[in-house]
Parts: structure tokens; C-alpha cells; sequence
């Protein structure tokens, strides 16, 4: 099918989008946005992209399944495995003796963009096998897709999805179905999944593991500067974030740390008698 968009039309739609998202397109994936309008004018039988943009303006609802329509939800269990290295063998334990010593014993984790929730599942496993028993544990996962959401809520997987997660794992926290796997309610209930655009606010607190891995590699370097630093603000005054294996803040004026560890590279926030970076 031949694109819809013209020019001006390709500006008005991508600016949006961004403004709506911070979600960034360039004329090398314009292709992208002129297949998923295409597809959201044939569900909405809207008739052409001037009236699909009027509806949409008056319509927040459609304005979601927009921004849903135009996101990545590639992803899996233990993606990056080096990172969970890091997460069991390096962020845990000093984040437990930091806890341990003000006499929190608790911690808080947001997997944000966390798509299908192949993402917050790993670290609950991870967290519910290696945090001590009597430590509390919150994780948040959202993400921009309602249709993620949903299947991420559901914690169903198909057997092609559940390469990657170790063995014993697999035996504790799933149940076996006829073509698939169920994850069992023990898990299911460590985790609150919403629905967040991370244009915005979060409303968190005190988060002290942030996952947010390929997601701000959409974003363009204003966007990215605007979440890293939102990031910054609701994360605790010991805490740890992760991004994915080709977004880095390097060149970027942030207040991270850089930690390399034996496994991957990850950023920590480090507040001591005011704002210090180690």
C-alpha cells in the first residue's frame, strides 16, 4: 500500500507524537508512522489523515491507541544477562547493607517501558530468591501500550517465550499449561503494572532499582536530558538505574554515576551531606 502522508501531514503527526510522548521520527522511519496510521485509519474508519487527526484531538482515548500503535514491544525473559548478573551480585547486596544500616528494610523497584512484562517478571524472580525474607518489596512496571499491559497483568506465555529463563525458575514460579506457561500468583502479586508515559511525572517515591532499558533510544537528546532527570528526582538517595545495552549517558549532563561492574555498566545516584556524586 502506497504511504498516506504527505509532507506537511508527516510534520503535523510526528510533532504530535512527540509532544504527546517525546517518541521521535525521523524521515528514516517515517515508513513506520505511515503504517500504523494506516491501520488506525482502517479501525476507526476515519476517511482520510486530516479527519483521523481532528478525531484524535478531540479524543484521548484514540490518542493512547495511537501512541500504543507506535511503540517497540521487543523483549524477553533475562534480557541482557549481564545485567541480572549485576542486579543479584553486585546491586542487591549493597543495596541491602545500605537498607540494613538506616534500618529500612525495604526496597522499591519501576521497570519502566516494561512492555509484555517478560522485564519485571525476571527481577521479581530474581528479588523474590535473593532479597532477605524479612525485606519488603514493591515493583511498579508500566508502560505506554494498553495492550501490553494487558498481556504483562495476564503473565501468560506462549513456550517460545520462555527461552532464557533458568530452569529452576521456571519450576518454582510457573505453572504448566497445554502451549504455554502461566506465572504463579505468588509472583503476580509482588508486582503493580499501570499504565505511564514517561513524558510525565510518574508520582513515585523513593525508587531505589529503575530499570528502564530501550526505551529512551526513541526518544531525542532534549527528551532523553527531561526523563534522566525526572528519573533523578524520584529515585532514592542510594539508588540504581539501568538502561539497555545501546543507551548510555555518557555526553550527557546528568548527575549518574557511572558503575562498571564485571558484568555490565549501570548508573548510581549517591547523596551524601547533599548532592555528591562518589
Amino acid at each position: 500500500m502506497a504511504g498516506i502522508l504527505a509532507d506537511t501531514e508527516f510534520q503535523l503527526f510526528s510533532r504530535l507524537i512527540y509532544e504527546q510522548s517525546g517518541i521521535h521520527f525521523s524521515e528514516m522511519n517515517r515508513s513506520i508512522l505511515d503504517t500504523r496510521l494506516q491501520e488506525r485509519l482502517k479501525i476507526t474508519q476515519r476517511q482520510d489523515v486530516k479527519n483521523y487527526y481532528d478525531y484524535i484531538m478531540r479524543n484521548p482515548d484514540e490518542m493512547k491507541m495511537l501512541l500504543d500503535s507506535v511503540t517497540t514491544n521487543l523483549t524477553r525473559f533475562f534480557r541482557n544477562t549481564g545485567q541480572f548478573e549485576t542486579l543479584e551480585r553486585f546491586v542487591l547486596p549493597d543495596l541491602v547493607a545500605y537498607k540494613t544500616k538506616i534500618n529500612q528494610p525495604r526496597v522499591r523497584v519501576w521497570s519502566a517501558g516494561c512492555a509484555t512484562g517478560e522485564e519485571p517478571y525476571s527481577i521479581a524472580f530474581v528479588l523474590k530468591e535473593k532479597l532477605p525474607r524479612h525485606f519488603d518489596l514493591e515493583i511498579i512496571a508500566s508502560d505506554l501500550s494498553l495492550k501490553s499491559i494487558m498481556t504483562a497483568r495476564e503473565g501468560y506465555y506462549p513456550e517460545s517465550k520462555i527461552e532464557g529463563v533458568p530452569g529452576p525458575y521456571l519450576a518454582r514460579y510457573f505453572e504448566k499449561q497445554e502451549s504455554g506457561y502461566q506465572v504463579k500468583e505468588e509472583i503476580k502479586s509482588l508486582i503493580r503494572f499501570d499504565y505511564h508515559n514517561l513524558k510525565f511525572d510518574s508520582g513515585l517515591q523513593h525508587v531505589d532499582i529503575l530499570f528502564c532499558r530501550n526505551v529512551i533510544i526513541y526518544f531525542d537528546e532534549a527528551a532523553q536530558k527531561a526523563v534522566i532527570e525526572r528519573f533523578w528526582k524520584i529515585m532514592g538517595p542510594h539508588s540504581y538505574l539501568f538502561l539497555g545495552h545501546s543507551e548510555s549517558l555518557f555526553g550527557m549532563n546528568t548527575r549518574f554515576a557511572f558503575v562498571k561492574t564485571d558484568w555490565s555498566i549501570i548508573y548510581r545516584k549517591f547523596i551524601d551531606d547533599g548532592e555528591k556524586k562518589p
